[in-house]
Formats: C-alpha cells, sequence, structure tokens
C-alpha cells in the first residue's frame, strides 16, 4: 500500500496540520506561527498503535495462563511499555537463538492445549462423572473430604 493512500495516515493528516518534510530528530516545528507535525510524529504515532495492537492481540494468551484481572492488566502494560525496546535488544543476538521456534512451538502447543482442556472441563457436571459402579467417586470423595480411607 502506498504510504499516501494509507488510513491512518489520511486520518492524521485530516486531523492534525502537518508538513511533509522532515525537522531532524523534532515531532512538531512551527511555521507560519502555527505548530505543525512532522512524518516523524505519524512514525511515532503508527510504532505506538502497532505496540497496542499486539498487547491487545496478547489478552488470549494471557487468559490460558491466568484469570487475575491485575496480572492480566499489568502484563499488557508491560508490554506496551516494553514489547519495542526488547525488539531492538533482541534484534542484535537473534543469530543466537538457534532454538527459539523449537521453544515458542512448545509455549504455543501448551497454550492450546491448556485452553482446550479448559473447554473440556466447563461441561455440566453430570457428563463428566465416572460411572455410578466405578471406584473413583470413593477415592473422589476421600480426597474432596481431606479424608483418606481408613
Amino acid at each position: 500500500m502506498h504510504p499516501q493512500r494509507n488510513p491512518l495516515f489520511l486520518l492524521f493528516h485530516r486531523y492534525v496540520p502537518s508538513v511533509t518534510a522532515y525537522h531532524g530528530p523534532r515531532f512538531t516545528v512551527i511555521e507560519s506561527g502555527k505548530r505543525v507535525a512532522t512524518p516523524l510524529l505519524l512514525v511515532l504515532i503508527a510504532v505506538e498503535a502497532t505496540d497496542i495492537v499486539f498487547a491487545v492481540d496478547s489478552i488470549p494468551a494471557i487468559f490460558a495462563i491466568t484469570l487475575d484481572p491485575f496480572i492480566v492488566y499489568t502484563s499488557n502494560i508491560f508490554a506496551i511499555l516494553g514489547l519495542r525496546a526488547l525488539y531492538f535488544v533482541l534484534a542484535g543476538v537473534m543469530d543466537r537463538f538457534h532454538l527459539l521456534r523449537y521453544g515458542l512451538a512448545l509455549i504455543l502447543v501448551f497454550v492450546g492445549l491448556k485452553m482446550i482442556l479448559t473447554l473440556r472441563a466447563a461441561r455440566p457436571t453430570i457428563s463428566s462423572l465416572p460411572p455410578k459402579h466405578s471406584p473413583i467417586p470413593c477415592y473422589a470423595s476421600y480426597i474432596h473430604a481431606g479424608t483418606g480411607p481408613l
């Protein structure tokens, strides 16, 4: 997609007065007595929007690990704050992570299995009970009551 046809680019230029030339490391400059944005501000907004998209995208993975809202919120905040910085740190040493794809595959399998098992555990209780004459209900009742067979 051509940058000038990008929806974010068009929305930015509709609501924010801007110039087309970069002015060094400055996000805004004053031209004709008005403060206007440089393309660098648009780049910053695009990068931050990407951080937010990745943080929101990670919510299902967090819920596969925990249902505690504190952990969900703080992990997303740290994801937004640290993803970009961590990316630049890891980009320089990526050649040392030759087993990374296997580790990520293992983590994704674990998360997927946990989500599947959680869905399976959400069945009605009566359908998940063992048959009436099996010894499992007796042992389960001992475990639940905190006592063992006498």
